[in-house]
């Protein structure tokens, strides 16, 4: 529901507040104070497109702002949430018009005029003059229908096998597309395939690799620095071991002529057996290393093979591996393309079949909820001063590439079924029916919107109705009668009607009059509710004219008292 409504320099408004009410909110005032204004800023709100000349004089911009009541609005949610907008239980629109140009947004975010229309589409039904009637677009017709003959689990099942087939459809098209492509790329992907199998890398093989390598390369490392130790402690000629025995015989020779220099050569000898010690220490660990150089080699050509796959196929071996499987079903595809191509032919015929049995169980709901509703939309029409009416709910048979043949009989169906919906009417004796969007005017469109808003009342999903031309060419009886329709019709829907009529705006659960003033030499258009005493006044204004009476007064009362 619209909880409020903000208009700041827009023609002859310079600035207006309302808060708009549950139930029937009429607006009545004299001609020319501004009624249609508010209606028209009410449409900019809504997505129709502005003209500057709409900027009242002497101001920059035009700024229009609604608060409206969302929470449990599923399709709101939905479409905001496409579209990157936050969704709140109440929203919030604004639309700025300036010489630069205009600016729509919704919750404070910018968007497209649109997306705006496509969000005022599912907030309000606007009905007069205007474009924002869902009734003068044919396509929401066998929305109507489908709301009234409940038939939203049919049309969920129904649009989840089409939106299955669609994918289908595209699926077999991309493989038809791709079919010659996948030929000429076969044996480069056997190719790659077999360069793939042959070296056959396993998940994390290249980190246990390198892991084992590392650990590998080190005893390398330590099995030379043991060989080349040993070697100049023993193994090597003149080794240090060699030049240490030479010595010690010299020394030998040498205390053997002086034996005070016993000391030394015993120190001498004890470092000769320290050194033969460690030699053997050394080669016995040396001989206990487990190092082969051709594993070591074995391991790091494996390493490199594998992390060619990866520069060539893939970042990692799990990127290797998928595409490794990516290739392997384009080959057995280009092997058995027509087994392919006729499994998909074989489940869209399939799905055609499922689509076909539930659109014929929509299409009988629907042709029996038709008649119903052209029965009783005729009573009310009747009833609100269209004296001669024809209604009737056309089907067509789809136009459509998808189509599928039962009998000797050939079905189209697109994502609403096998048949379109139109709403065919003659407001006048003898004339044919013919599109309502064609022949109704904004007085009689507004009252046979009203009618097919009774009959679908409790089903509709726009919870706002704008009538501005309702009470256009009908007498005071029938107005009562518009009144009551729109008083009841108030149950299931906010309703914000213009009137000029006392019968009508009698049945208001909210009252609001729209008065032109004089200031500062300037026509300003003011809005105000009014209080039950400020009513009755009213009532007898649209009764009587200016010049108020008692009797005016009276029968404003009863006119008050009779809903």
């Amino acid at each position: 529901m619209i909880k409020s409504l903000e208009i700041k320099d827009y023609a002859l408004i310079e600035f207006v507040h309302i808060d708009f009410y549950e139930g029937l909110n009429i607006i009545t005032g004299e001609t020319g104070a501004g009624k249609s204004i508010l209606i028209d800023a009410l449409n900019l709100l809504l997505g129709e497109r502005a003209s500057v000349d709409i900027i009242r004089r002497g101001a920059n911009k035009s700024i229009i702002e609604g608060l409206f009541d969302v929470k449990n609005n599923i399709l709101i949610e939905q479409l905001l949430a496409k579209n990157e907008v936050d969704f709140y239980s109440e929203l919030i629109i604004r639309r700025e018009i300036s010489q630069k140009g205009n600016r729509c947004f919704i919750n404070d975010v910018p968007v497209t005029l649109n997306l705006l229309k496509e969000v005022g589409d599912l907030l309000v039904d606007l009905h007069g003059q205007h474009e924002h009637q869902s009734l003068l677009r044919t396509e929401t017709h066998i929305n109507f229908l489908d709301n009234y003959s409940n038939n939203f689990s049919l049309l969920n099942k129904y649009k989840s096998f089409y939106f299955n087939l669609k994918s289908k459809q595209k699926e077999l098209k991309e493989l038809l597309e791709k079919e010659q492509s996948i030929k000429e790329k076969k044996e480069f992907y056997q190719f790659q395939l077999n360069e793939i199998e042959n070296i056959n890398p396993q998940l994390n093989e290249d980190d246990i690799l390198e892991n084992e390598l590392k650990v590998l390369e080190n005893s390398e490392r330590v099995l030379q620095l043991c060989q080349e130790i040993y070697s100049k402690l023993y193994d090597d000629e003149n080794s240090l071991l060699d030049n240490l025995g030479e010595i010690k015989s010299k020394f030998n020779q040498l205390i053997s002529i002086d034996s005070s220099l016993s000391d030394s050569a015993n120190e001498l000898e004890t470092i000769y057996i320290s050194l033969k010690e460690i030699s053997t220490t050394l080669r016995k660990y040396r001989d206990k290393i487990n190092f082969d150089i051709d594993v070591i080699e074995a391991k790091r050509e494996r390493l490199n093979s594998i992390n060619l796959l990866k520069k060539k196929y893939g970042i990692t071996i799990e990127n290797v591996l998928q595409y490794k499987e990516k290739i392997i079903k384009e080959i057995n595809l280009a092997l058995n393309f027509s087994e392919e191509i006729f499994k998909i032919e074989k489940e869209i015929d399939e799905i055609k079949e499922i689509l076909l049995d539930i659109a014929i169980d929509i299409s009988e709901n629907r042709k029996k909820n038709a008649a119903k509703i052209q029965k009783e939309v005729l009573n009310i029409l009747k009833d609100l001063g269209i004296s001669s009416p024809s209604f009737e709910i056309k089907f067509k048979p789809v136009e459509s590439e998808d189509y599928i043949n039962r009998g000797n009989k050939k079905y189209s169906f697109n994502s609403n079924g096998i048949e379109s919906i139109e709403f065919y009417i003659s407001t006048n004796l003898g004339e044919d029916v013919k599109p309502l969007i064609k022949v109704a005017s904004g007085g009689e469109v507004s009252r046979i919107m009203l009618a097919l808003k009774t009959v679908l009342a409790k089903n509709d999903n726009i919870s706002v109705l704008i009538f501005d031309e309702i009470d256009s060419g009908i007498s005071g009886r029938i107005a009562q009668k518009v009144g009551k329709a729109l008083f009841e019709l108030a149950n299931y829907h906010q309703i914000i009607v213009i009137t000029h009529l006392p019968q009508i705006a009698a049945f208001a659960n909210h009252h609001f009059v729209v008065e032109k003033i004089q200031s500062d030499n300037r026509s300003i258009s003011k809005i105000r509710y009014l209080n039950e005493q400020e009513r009755i006044i009213e009532i007898a204004k649209l009764l009587s004219g200016e010049s108020i009476t008692e009797i005016s007064i009276e029968t404003a009362k009863q006119l008050l008292n009779s809903k």
